[in-house]
């Protein structure tokens, strides 16, 4: 089971989330949000996953941030259709190819472009509340590598309440999924049981119900949520 802190926005904070070593750190790229993300990401362990999270962001926009931050994963959080990932793809190879035979012509090492070993991870956000049509994802299965639910909500997510996960007893796919909204220490029970369940649940994704504020995370909750997991 993978974890996923999402929301980072503070150069310590991010440094001592990422010393208790989760898969994925997420920065908020969207300027309506509390957490968005402006600034330096320091460094820390390849084993991280950078996750940029967008909200109907321009094409050209998400790429550069991706290049810029050197991330390896993006979850779309708006109402990404299929044929915009389908081009967000297209772009992003073909950027991917671009820099390598660039590279190849420049001979001062420092001053060569940045290419990620592996291709970026496209992530999917869907909202849920007490029902929701599965059929709406099929066009998407061979688009994207995960799935991510969250709260439906009035923001984009960070709402910090859960949705029914009972509603999830009818996932009729293999896609693997992350599993979002509101989930914090009081969850684990909880969290166990789904967790114990036949559904393709790839990782945990906490956020809000770790705060001090907005994008500050208590760095001793989320140790004891990670140890206890």
């Amino acid at each position: 089971m993978k974890l996923k802190v999402c929301g980072m926005k503070y150069v310590e904070n991010i440094q001592q989330v990422a010393d208790l070593q989760p898969d994925y750190l997420g920065f908020i790229f969207y300027e309506k949000s509390k957490r968005n993300f402006e600034g330096i990401i320091p460094e820390f362990s390849n084993s991280i996953k950078k996750t940029g999270v967008f909200v109907n962001e321009y094409k050209e926009i998400v790429i550069s941030l991706v290049e810029e931050y050197r991330l390896e994963a993006i979850q779309l959080h708006g109402d990404e259709s299929v044929a915009y990932i389908k081009e967000l793809k297209h772009q992003l190879e073909r950027s991917r190819e671009l820099k390598i035979e660039e590279n190849k012509s420049i001979k001062k090492k420092k001053n060569q472009h940045y290419i990620s070993k592996n291709e970026i991870e496209i992530i999917k956000v869907f909202g849920i509340k007490d029902e929701f049509n599965f059929d709406v994802l099929k066009p998407y299965l061979d688009v994207v590598d995960f799935f991510l639910f969250d709260t439906k909500g009035k923001e984009r997510g960070g709402n910090g309440t859960k949705f029914d996960w009972s509603v999830l007893e009818k996932y009729p796919f293999d896609k693997p999924f992350f599993l979002s909204g509101g989930i914090g220490l009081e969850d684990v029970e909880e969290v166990k049981k789904i967790v114990k369940s036949n559904l393709p649940i790839y990782a945990l994704d906490v956020n809000s119900k770790f705060e001090i504020k907005p994008g500050l995370k208590n760095i001793n909750e989320v140790k004891s949520f990670k140890n206890t997991l």
